[in-house]
């Protein structure tokens, strides 16, 4: 192989890795519990949802809370890091019809707190929404 192109090779690798790095938050790898508190607003109505707790692994490489219900599929697109704060956009597919959503949370090591904002269609015409706080700590390894 021509050490040119093999110099240039690493030197692309080194440099792809050291961007991904720069790019990843202040978090700690592994298992975190997610304690998340909704409020529903829908036309005439507003309505608080009990607290909900859960854990899931999060890493470097996939650093977005994201608890699907049955029956529902979500992406995550346009996720950016900037500094140690998380950003993203989501879209779900479910029973009920298309979600979207926006949703930013910021790590501090082993913590971190953010918010959610999600709209759905409303059974009587028009658009729901609901604003979910986050806040997640880190427990341990991933099992």
């Amino acid at each position: 192989m021509d050490k040119k192109f093999l110099l240039l090779l690493i030197i692309v690798l080194l440099l792809t890795y050291v961007s991904f790095a720069a790019a990843a938050p202040d978090m700690k790898e592994g298992l975190w519990e997610i304690t998340v508190t909704s409020k529903m607003e829908m036309p005439g109505m507003t309505m608080p949802i009990p607290p909900v707790k859960y854990t899931q692994c999060l890493t470097k490489n996939d650093f977005v809370p994201q608890k699907n219900e049955k029956g529902e599929q979500c992406e995550k697109v346009n996720v950016t890091v900037n500094g140690n704060t998380v950003s993203w956009t989501v879209k779900c597919n479910g029973k009920e019809g298309p979600t979207k959503g926006t949703g930013k949370i910021t790590y501090k090591g082993d913590a971190y707190e953010g918010v959610m904002n999600m709209t759905f269609p409303n059974e009587g015409g028009g658009e729901g929404k609901m604003t979910s706080n986050m806040s997640g700590k880190w427990i341990g390894k991933c099992k």
